[in-house]
């Protein structure tokens, strides 16, 4: 299996994942010509992706996906309350391009199996995704306020992790954004603080753990730096061998992280 974080960030999400026979996105929050883009930047074609994922209805995760599924032929995927909710922002899509992916299901797609599971999120129905591949495994968990026991179990030990990180809390604290928007990024339907990104983070990495993605920072109340020091720093003081056991990796809203194999 080979991922590239394509972008990550509140302005924008899309995520490629490769098998042998499977070629797929996860949300596509920006422009059909921008993802064009970031998948040529790691030598990719859209032309090649067969199926596209989405999360929940948020437009930094859906903002491409009508344009991507009518010019490339795309089955897309999502559960029934993300359907019902962002219907009206994609236009038109074929039916036979149309899937309903319950929550807490796992869709086998050839060689590639995918667990879907829910979030706490301020969306009608969010779901992320662990990829099952050939004895590896990739989980992504952005647009959480919290991480529940029941997620970790589901994606405790992966080999690869895209984790959010979306803001440091002084920082937010202090900064421009209206306090009703302040409580609702701090709340538990909310996003994922950089010490809350690393706290859970301990409680599910493990011996398979290699890869981590810091993703979905926030542009205002965030900073990659700060992100990877603060991860890095707890873990570190938790005596977990960060750059020898696992490497952390930041990612970007405009650039694609290098195509990795697990």
């Amino acid at each position: 299996m080979k991922i590239s974080v394509l972008a990550s960030g509140s302005s924008g999400n899309a995520t490629y994942v490769e098998t042998n026979k499977r070629h797929i996105l996860i949300d596509a929050g920006l422009s059909g010509k921008k993802i064009e883009a970031l998948m040529n930047s790691i030598g990719k074609s859209l032309k090649d992706v067969d199926s596209l994922l989405i999360t929940h209805e948020h437009t930094d995760h859906c903002k491409g996906a009508g344009v991507l599924a009518r010019r490339y032929g795309m089955d897309l995927y999502a559960n029934e309350g993300t359907w019902k909710a962002m219907e009206n922002k994609l236009g038109k899509i074929p039916l036979e391009q149309k899937h309903v992916f319950k929550e807490g299901q796992v869709l086998t797609l050839d060689d590639l199996d995918i667990e879907s599971f829910g979030v706490s999120h301020d969306a009608r129905q969010p779901q992320f995704y662990e990829m099952h591949h050939d004895g590896k495994s990739f989980a992504i968990v952005t647009d959480t306020g919290y991480v529940s026991p029941r997620v970790e179990g589901i994606i405790k030990d992966a080999d690869a992790y895209l984790f959010e990180c979306n803001h440091d809390v002084e920082m937010l604290r202090m900064g421009m954004y209206p306090w009703p928007l302040k409580q609702r990024i701090l709340s538990d339907t909310g996003h994922l603080s950089n010490e809350d990104g690393a706290n859970a983070l301990m409680d599910v990495i493990g011996n398979h753990t290699k890869k981590i993605y810091l993703g979905h920072l926030s542009r205002e109340n965030n900073v990659k730096e700060l992100a990877h020091l603060t991860v890095d720093h707890i873990m570190r003081a938790h005596d977990l061998a960060v750059d020898h056991d696992f490497y952390l990796y930041d990612t970007d809203p405009e650039q694609a992280t290098s195509l990795a194999e697990l």
